[in-house]
């Protein structure tokens, strides 16, 4: 699909909108859709194909699928990248890229609508049928304050305006739980977290209580508490309204927890449908089980097979190459206007301290603004830390000069997120890799360089015969491929892994990760794995570092946090984390912690689990919570007994 950003995301439905404009105008829609109120199905596909056309001939992207959504029901569509699974509810929806055509039929209650033109599409478009795409970001309109954007909906779908819409598009702004609902009405949407986008999003979709509610990927790129939220709230409005839900997703703990029937697509097809406990229990296709295989579950660590780290033990009692000591990061913020604006500080990272031993790996984990990439970011010096100490092999690199800062950085890598942001797009993959021998082995000749570059290709597992092709010519798994080559072609001491295989299908995330444990026992690296995704950090994690607002609220070895954690936040994370057994997913009870993380720059958010030692004045300097030894190597943050209990509340 050829698109980028939000007018490629939702301008299929802003033009349709002009055409119901219009119509009120005094141009008549002389056409109009017989909708029937059949019970059953609500949208029925049958033998849909979709090519897109490119300058080397087409693509089949979707090859003759059938599917059905019944009323109230959840309807899971799973499978990789370029599976063709979103291109199917975009051509149902008339939003497939210039270049795309789709045949066969669609049929929303048993009217067709495949290739509609869009005022007849509107009729069923963002009323009866809407969709919640992946990146609420790019989906909303940027310069339109979440209200204008929310009461253009109702304006054109149900001719409702004023005070009516404005209650109206409040009300469901609470229902799915947005904080200061009115408030929020005069934002626009970067002024938002990535969980309240998502809500507002899912707010959208339902303002005019559609019968079918289509989310593509709506939890992958949220932290798993809001990701629960966002779930709760989408099982709530299926039971309230009977709304049908077509989940795309390649996550089978969401299908889990969320889905009544599975359909498993691969390259462009459906190779196994059935109920999700049949699907669960009794795979019966080769992809399915892989799809189930290769996905980490937080309650089986250590699945026979697979490789797994070093016990903790053997490296235990090392001594420790990285030492952090009360390492902060502060940033100065101006609040208030005037001749004499005051500046407050935005505290990042609020003294964090840890050991990192000869070929351990230390999870790092936390909700999105926890301060994860800060962190690591200063252990690296890549931002300037505001104080505190970072000791590399007895060496501090918080006061080294630069240029011997600039040869400690020959041990000490780090892989980003998004391989293809961090790789140059005018470089081939080869010069990628080998840049930094020419920065750190410069009397190595060419030949021998070629030859170091491939050498570490076949190692990651990428063909050496890929080395003069550019990142765009990749996929995401082998771009983050290439990225780990490039950290490793000079045999580091440490590696940071800065959520590295977040966006990645689960299939390759496994590689990767299996990937990551081969090669730092053959080369003894010391290991910052920092994910929002627990299950991942299990598997990798020899100790996981949990982080609250800056500041550690616990730190154990991974078999003490995740089967004897102590703190509250600890609890509600891994409680938070969907299982792929529908059978205990469905049943789990979980301890949920309500609204949004405060912001930063309020003194009092550190202490929403320590509320007897608040000072209600956001300036106000406030108790910090000790850490305690409860258990040796196990170290908890002071919290009130009370926040012990389930349901415990955030907001400050």
């Amino acid at each position: 699909m050829v698109t980028s950003g939000w007018t490629a995301r939702w301008s299929g439905l802003h033009r349709a909108s002009n055409y119901a404009a219009r119509s009120r105008a005094g141009r008549p829609i002389k056409e109009t859709l017989n909708l029937s109120d059949a019970k059953s199905p609500i949208l029925q596909v049958r033998d849909l194909n979709i090519r897109f056309g490119t300058p080397d001939g087409d693509v089949h992207a979707v090859r003759g699928i059938d599917l059905e959504i019944q009323p109230g029901e959840c309807l899971a569509v799973v499978g990789e990248s370029g599976s063709g699974k979103s291109q199917t509810f975009l051509a149902a929806m008339g939003l497939l890229a210039s270049n795309g055509r789709a045949q066969g039929s669609v049929r929303y209650r048993g009217e067709e609508i495949l290739n509609l033109p869009p005022r007849k599409l509107n009729q069923v478009r963002g009323k009866s049928m809407t969709m919640i795409f992946q990146d609420p970001l790019t989906s909303l309109t940027p310069h339109m304050k979440v209200g204008q954007q929310l009461k253009e909906v109702l304006d054109v779908h149900m001719n409702l305006k004023g005070a009516a819409a404005e209650q109206r598009c409040i009300d469901w702004l609470e229902r799915v739980r947005i904080p200061e609902a009115r408030r929020r009405m005069n934002q626009y949407p970067h002024e938002l977290s990535g969980g309240m986008r998502q809500r507002i999003m899912i707010a959208m979709a339902m303002l005019c209580e559609p019968d079918l509610l289509i989310a593509d990927e709506p939890t992958t790129a949220l932290d798993v508490t809001v990701q629960s939220q966002v779930l709760d709230i989408m099982d709530e409005l299926k039971a309230e309204t009977g709304a049908a839900i077509a989940l795309i997703t390649h996550d089978m703990g969401v299908v889990a927890r969320m889905a009544d029937r599975v359909q498993v697509m691969e390259q462009g097809a459906y190779v196994e449908t059935g109920s999700v406990d049949a699907i669960f229990n009794a795979p019966a296709h080769e992809y399915t089980r892989m799809l189930l295989d290769a996905m980490p579950r937080i309650d089986q660590p250590d699945k026979p097979g697979q490789p797994k780290p070093e016990p903790y033990e053997a490296i235990r009692d090392k001594t420790p190459v990285l030492t952090a000591r009360d390492v902060k990061v502060w940033y100065p913020v101006t609040v208030g206007g005037g001749l004499f604006p005051k500046t407050r500080p935005l505290k990042a990272v609020d003294g964090v301290s840890f050991d990192l031993r000869p070929g351990e790996t230390l999870g790092v984990v936390g909700e999105s603004g926890c301060g994860k990439s800060t962190l690591a970011r200063a252990v690296l010096r890549l931002v300037p830390a505001s104080a505190g100490q970072v000791s590399w092999i007895g060496k501090d690199l918080l006061s080294l000069p630069k240029e011997k800062m600039r040869e400690a950085r020959e041990d000490l890598q780090i892989v980003f997120q998004d391989p293809l942001a961090s790789l140059d797009p005018r470089m081939t993959i080869g010069a990628s890799i080998g840049e930094p021998l020419l920065t750190f082995r410069k009397l190595m000749g060419r030949a021998e360089r070629e030859r170091e570059i491939k050498a570490m290709m076949e190692r990651v597992g990428l063909d050496p015969n890929m080395i003069n092709r550019y990142p765009h010519e990749l996929s995401g798994g082998q771009n983050q491929r290439v990225g780990i080559a490039r950290a490793m072609i000079l045999r580091p001491k440490l590696v940071i892994c800065d959520e590295a295989v977040s966006a990645l299908d689960v299939s390759i995330q496994a590689q990767i990760i299996h990937l990551l444990i081969d090669l730092q026992k053959e080369f003894g690296l010391s290991l910052i794995f920092i994910s929002h995704d627990l299950s991942v950090v299990r598997e990798i994690s020899h100790r996981v570092m949990v982080l609250y607002l800056g500041r550690v609220v616990e730190l154990a070895d991974r078999k003490a946090i995740y089967e004897d954690a102590r703190h509250p936040y600890t609890r509600a994370l891994i409680s938070a984390v969907p299982i792929p057994d529908p059978e205990i997913e469905k049943s789990r009870e979980r301890i949920r912690l309500t609204g949004d993380l405060p912001s930063p720059m309020d003194s009092r958010a550190p202490l929403i689990f320590m509320k007897s030692k608040l000072i209600d004045d956001e300036t106000a300097e406030q108790y910090r919570p000790e850490l305690i030894e409860v258990a040796p190597g196990h170290w908890v943050a002071e919290h009130d007994p009370a926040t012990d209990e389930p349901h415990g509340a955030r907001a400050v």
